[in-house]
Parts: C-alpha cells; sequence; structure tokens
C-alpha cells in the first residue's frame, strides 16, 4: 500500500504564504500522476495542481500563486501557495496514482483557512 500524509496547513492572513507537505511511503512503481485537491465547505473536490505526462497543470483560480514541486529523495510533494485569499479555504488533499502498481492513494488532508 502507499501512504500520503499532509501537513503544513494553518490560518493565514489574506496575501500570506503557506507550503503543504505530502510525504509518501510503501512501494510506488511509477507515478502517472500526482498533484493536489481541496475541497470548501459546502462544495465539491477540486483539482489544483496536478503533474503528469512531465507537465503541470494548474486550476485557473490558483495559476500564478501556487508552485507544485516535489524533493525524489526525500519522498515528498509540495504546494507553495503565495498570496493566499479567502477563497483557498479549504481542507487541501494529495493525491498520487500509480497505474503500473494499481495505486490511487489519497492523504487525510491538511487544513488551509485564509482569513481577510
Amino acid at each position: 500500500q502507499v501512504h500520503l500524509v499532509e501537513s503544513g496547513g494553518g490560518l493565514v492572513q489574506a496575501g500570506g504564504s503557506l507550503r503543504l507537505s505530502c510525504e509518501a511511503s510503501g512501494r510506488i512503481f511509477s507515478i502517472y500522476a500526482m498533484g493536489w485537491y481541496r475541497q470548501a465547505p459546502g462544495e465539491q473536490r477540486e483539482l489544483v495542481a496536478v503533474e503528469t505526462g512531465g507537465k503541470t497543470y494548474y486550476a485557473r483560480s490558483v495559476k500564478g500563486r501556487f508552485t507544485l514541486s516535489r524533493d525524489n529523495a526525500r519522498n515528498t510533494m509540495y504546494l507553495q501557495m503565495n498570496n493566499l485569499k479567502p477563497e483557498d479555504t479549504a481542507v487541501y488533499y494529495c493525491n498520487l496514482e500509480d497505474r503500473q502498481g494499481g495505486n490511487d492513494a489519497w492523504g487525510r488532508g491538511t487544513q488551509v483557512a485564509v482569513s481577510s
């Protein structure tokens, strides 16, 4: 099994920054896609950023403010969030899809709250 654990969430003022981390453990054969999703209260889960096919894609609402990255040596994926807005308030989940290994792993989420 693949286990993902998010960290780095918290409360921040509008205009501030946070960096979310997602540490992976377990056997990963080949990453088809990895990224971050979020779910605000009363809303559907939405894709924030995803890396697949050697390219990174961002939701229109976060493009230019958020950056997806990874550190393979630390088995960790990051989401750098700058210029945060109240509408970014949500629970953020990391996801890793390994089609070769038959894994679609999700973390438990980390809360991000942006105040105005």
